[in-house]
């Protein structure tokens, strides 16, 4: 199963490779450069390894579950985040003492500090999403969720998170039906309506455009209404990544772009979009980040998240019963020289060092 741990009967944790890239100081991954994560202490899960799409590129090749509705016997959230970190930092403790491991940092990760809710499936079908997100907040943990905007409802029921993704793999019906492969008959409705939801949101949110070459680079013009529809804070743009020969998917090498291709899309989809410009790059991972211009500040981009000042603000949220909210740039922090587009360094931490591989097998998986 790729590699992940279940959780009683719809949950999953998996250690990603940027998790065990940085324990070894050899780099983060582009969160780490876009937005400030400490990869290694970073745990990738999901409470729901269902999903409502059957994307093209996806790494997982169709091992979990589709559906449209949540018809699984439910776990409880305490129960699965408890199993979640124990599984996570039974992971971790194998690369006690191995070879390269630094000791500081592998401290540091035996007490996860983010969760990823993308590694499969669709988080947002859980129907205790809201319960989970509130229970990673108390332990102290930041909450990045990604959703592949079929549920417009859940969206906008959705208590606050620290960032909140949505997946905009293709910017017209005709192709958003051939990559997504959606089950939903009004997967078009569903995917405008998500994009309006995610536009109401006061935290952070993002929309996650992957570049499959030949398929969805030509829909430029699309791409930037679907930019003006859910008004999102940033925009994350990542060549596809080729996971292997697969039945479940008709990708191949082919279908992925050059670095250079993927910043000349970009280059142009910012000319698009006149309230965003191109922030941060993260080379080693094909991607891109275009931010709303609200983020830069006298000159100088914040990207990065204070993730103690989200946790202050998010206990105030509660303690309030709603009534005290918060934005965005309210949790805003500055982003690193090294991390921003047209920097020497192309994102890759000068703290750490790259390494290069002498073999061509790479393990590719991770958000």
């Amino acid at each position: 199963f790729s590699g992940y741990k279940l959780i009683g009967s719809h949950s999953g944790v998996k250690l990603c490779r940027w998790t065990k890239s940085m324990l070894r100081g050899r780099g983060g991954c582009y969160k780490h450069t876009f937005y400030g994560i400490e990869s290694h202490r970073c745990m990738e899960a999901t409470p729901s390894l269902a999903c409502a799409n059957k994307c093209v590129f996806c790494w997982r090749h169709h091992t979990n579950p589709v559906g449209t509705e949540w018809r699984w016997k439910m776990d409880q959230p305490e129960v699965i985040l408890q199993e979640a970190i124990e599984n996570h930092q039974n992971m971790i403790k194998q690369f006690k003492g191995v070879s390269g491991v630094k000791a500081d940092r592998f401290e540091e990760a035996m007490a996860a500090k983010h969760c990823a809710l993308s590694l499969v499936g669709e988080p947002i079908m859980y129907p205790e999403i809201n319960r989970f997100v509130k229970l990673l907040h108390q332990h102290g943990i930041s909450s990045f969720l990604v959703t592949n905007a079929q549920f417009p409802d859940e969206i906008r029921n959705l208590e606050p998170v620290t960032q909140l993704y949505v997946s905009v793999d293709a910017s017209t019906k005709e192709s958003l039906k051939r990559i997504d492969r959606p089950l939903f008959k009004d997967f078009w409705q569903r995917f405008l309506d998500s994009l309006k939801a995610l536009s109401e949101k006061q935290q952070r949110t993002v929309y996650r455009l992957t570049l499959v070459k030949a398929w969805n680079v030509d829909e430029l013009r699309a791409y930037a209404d679907l930019i003006a529809l859910g008004k999102p804070d940033f925009v994350e743009v990542k060549g596809v990544t080729y996971c292997g020969d697969s039945s479940a998917s008709s990708l191949t090498m082919a279908n992925v772009p050059w670095h250079e291709e993927v910043v000349r899309f970009v280059q142009e989809l910012a000319d698009l979009v006149p309230d965003y410009e191109i922030a941060c790059e993260h080379e080693h991972s094909n991607c891109l980040l275009i931010a709303h211009k609200k983020f830069k500040v006298d000159g100088e981009w914040c990207t990065w998240i204070n993730y103690g000042r989200f946790q202050e603000l998010v206990r105030e949220h509660e303690r309030s019963g709603g009534a005290k909210t918060f934005t965005a740039a309210d949790y805003a922090a500055k982003t690193p020289r090294w991390a921003l587009f047209g920097s020497r360094e192309r994102g890759f931490d000068p703290l750490d060092v790259r390494y290069q591989r002498k073999n061509k097998a790479r393990d590719i998986s991770g958000c």
